[in-house]
């Protein structure tokens, strides 16, 4: 029997928390290897919190937009050829294992999710979301008037 990971397709959907979880645990040998790498946590009560590890780019190399529920972080770094006279030609790397390619990371964000903000510190970018639902379409309570409705059968008999 062939398996189906969906794990890469539903863990950006951010406010469907109940699918994402039923998603995770069904299959949670995914590790993808995506860039760049980043977490998805919950900070309180309809508060979120997206952290992606950006070392090497400054905040003037990011870009982060919001358009029809999708949230799209852009990495461009500068370009940067090295010219002979420079101190930087001196430089030979024998390994390099920091990134420094461009990236765009797209999140599928449920209705009614807003940006509250974004920051940068040490190498991670952190962006804080959360849900506002439209006090129309919270749930409401009916109070039950018995006293109402015990009246209503007298007058009817």
């Amino acid at each position: 029997m062939k398996t189906f990971d969906f794990t890469p397709l539903y863990r950006s959907f951010i406010g469907f928390d109940h699918l994402a979880d039923l998603m995770d645990s069904a299959a949670r040998t995914d590790k993808s290897a995506g860039y760049p790498p980043y977490n998805i946590e919950t900070t309180g009560d309809d508060k979120y919190r997206i952290t992606l590890a950006v070392a090497g780019f400054g905040e003037d190399e990011l870009e982060i937009k919001l358009e029809n529920n999708t949230l799209v972080v852009t990495g461009q770094k500068a370009d940067q050829t090295v010219d002979e006279n420079t101190a930087d030609a001196s430089k030979r790397f024998l390994y390099k294992g920091i990134s420094e390619r461009n990236f765009e990371r797209k999140f599928q964000l449920s209705d009614h999710i807003k940006v509250s903000g974004a920051n940068m510190d040490k190498g991670l970018l952190y962006i804080d979301l959360y849900r506002q639902v439209p006090e129309a379409l919270k749930p409401k309570n009916i109070p039950i008037n018995a006293a109402a409705g015990q009246n209503e059968l007298l007058e009817n008999k």
